[in-house]
């Protein structure tokens, strides 16, 4: 029976019904080899219907992964100029799993990736507000600047929710800083250390919600733990 792609996708464990959309106008969906619109229906039992190139499982087993991103590589499945994503690194995780939110390319750390397209859209959503941990290295730290820092309430005329800021390091004019925020704007914490006057060296993601980095190693990957999974309320 013909649906509704952004449905298809949404049942098949993918994305949100919002976010399949957002897929679908960025050309990424093809049914039948030809690159779907919005509106556009299938029948998953006589069309073929694929994400950036893969195929659609409308049963395909629900994996939870944790990846130390390392520097260097897109948060993305596919990129068009040819840069290295995260997707290569979890090639070998045996299911095609989406990264929930983004680090950037310059960024480090924790990055949740699942094919669970209920939990991705729970996680993301701006209602759930789950706090971010980041480690960042910064230079041109003077006295007051992790004050400065927390008392950054907007960027570039858009409102933000004040991060907790703690000085873990300090040696001259660089400084080690524990930055928590929950809403991830685009480059967020960068921008927030620009307007404050500091270079940022080195940005890592150690926590998200209840999952921690841990000594993970770069470029290494790890199912999540049942605990985990009952603590992000996975069913």
């Amino acid at each position: 029976m013909e649906e509704r792609l952004q449905k298809l996708l949404s049942s098949a464990g993918l994305c949100s019904r919002r976010a399949a959309e957002a897929w679908i106008t960025d050309g990424r969906v093809t049914v039948n080899g030809q690159t779907a619109r919005l509106g556009d229906k299938a029948d998953p039992d006589q069309d073929n219907v694929c994400v950036d190139g893969a195929p659609l499982g409308r049963k395909e087993h629900k994996s939870y992964l944790l990846l130390n991103k390392p520097r260097g590589y897109v948060t993305t499945l596919s990129d068009e100029k040819g840069r290295p994503t995260v997707a290569e690194l979890v090639k070998d995780a045996g299911a095609r799993v989406f990264p929930v939110g983004r680090l950037d390319m310059d960024s480090e750390g924790l990055l949740l990736l699942t094919n669970d397209g209920a939990l991705m859209q729970r996680l993301i959503h701006p209602s759930f507000q789950i706090d971010k941990t980041y480690e960042v290295e910064v230079s041109g730290f003077q006295t007051g600047a992790d004050a400065d820092l927390g008392a950054v309430t907007e960027l570039e005329g858009e409102p933000i929710s004040p991060a907790m800021v703690a000085v873990l390091f300090k040696n001259g004019d660089r400084a080690r800083l524990s930055m928590v925020i929950h809403e991830g704007k685009n480059r967020q914490i960068r921008r927030m250390c620009a307007q404050c006057g500091l270079t940022v060296l080195r940005l890592q993601r150690v926590r998200e919600h209840v999952l921690e980095l841990g000594a993970l190693p770069q470029g290494k990957w790890r199912y999540l733990t049942k605990e985990e999974l009952s603590a992000l309320q996975v069913q």
